[in-house]
């Protein structure tokens, strides 16, 4: 293992896990600090190869879970496979997300529904889903993916992916504030921008020429590994007292209290 911090004989569901990016990080770090991973993934092919090529490359069971988050039966469907196989679902990381930006008066039914439905109700769905499982067992850990457009006032984010990552704030609290006399912890990360080739098909060349000077105070762009050390962090036992929280990885742009 190179990671620090032992998660040997536990299970984690990471969704969005397959491709590059944040998810993809997260699926490394967590599988180089032992946990067994199930990468779940709207893209069946993509989330299948990944999962077959954790599984030689470290010596144990990494499932394949092609999901769509905003379908609650199938998310339903999901994690009772993920019990029957495992037994236990020690760590959630609700990593799915979508957005297409336009401003509010330009919004279609179509592209607010689906921000909603992934980055939001696909957050709930996985919750909802886990937490019967964490609960039975006495012990769990949940880690949501938000963003710093969950607070910034800005018109680079899109206000249905805004609206969304906001509400997985309150959602995180809220949860955090139940299930805590269960032993679970839920926690919140918001990242900046983090850079992955999909981005480019986002923003234009303009958005990111100078990004690292003009906002950070790092002088540097995020990289998906900022994210997932935090993710490791949480998800371990030295975070034991750490509920109910946000952490912004962002390089100090978008400061958060």
């Amino acid at each position: 293992m190179s990671g620090r911090f032992d998660g040997t004989g536990r299970v984690a569901l990471v969704t969005a896990g397959a491709g590059a990016g944040i998810g993809g990080a997260v699926v490394r770090r967590l599988a180089d600090d032992g946990w067994t991973v199930v990468i779940s993934d709207k893209h069946e092919r993509r989330c299948l190869e990944a999962a077959e090529r954790y599984s030689e490359e470290f010596g144990r069971k990494f499932l394949g879970l092609p999901l769509d988050v905003s379908d609650s039966a199938a998310v339903n469907e999901g994690m009772a496979q993920v019990d029957n196989e495992f037994g236990r679902v020690d760590l959630l990381v609700n990593n799915a997300g979508w957005s297409s930006i336009a401003p509010v008066a330009e919004i279609s039914d179509e592209v607010w529904n689906q921000a909603l439905g992934i980055d939001l109700s696909g957050t709930f769905y996985c919750m909802r889903a886990a937490l019967q499982i964490m609960v039975r067992n006495g012990s769990g850990n949940i880690i949501n993916m938000s963003s710093t457009a969950a607070w910034e006032a800005t018109d680079v984010h899109g206000a249905a992916y805004s609206a969304a990552k906001a509400g997985v704030l309150a959602l995180t609290r809220v949860a955090a504030a139940e299930y805590g006399k269960h032993g679970v912890r839920v926690n919140a990360v918001a990242p900046g921008l983090i850079y992955n080739p999909f981005l480019e098909k986002v923003y234009d060349q303009e958005f990111f020429d100078g990004y690292a000077e003009r906002r950070t105070f790092l002088g540097r762009v995020g990289q998906p590994e900022d994210v997932s050390n935090l993710v490791a962090f949480l998800a371990s036992d030295e975070a034991s007292y750490v509920t109910g929280e946000v952490y912004t990885v962002a390089g100090g742009s978008a400061p958060h209290a």
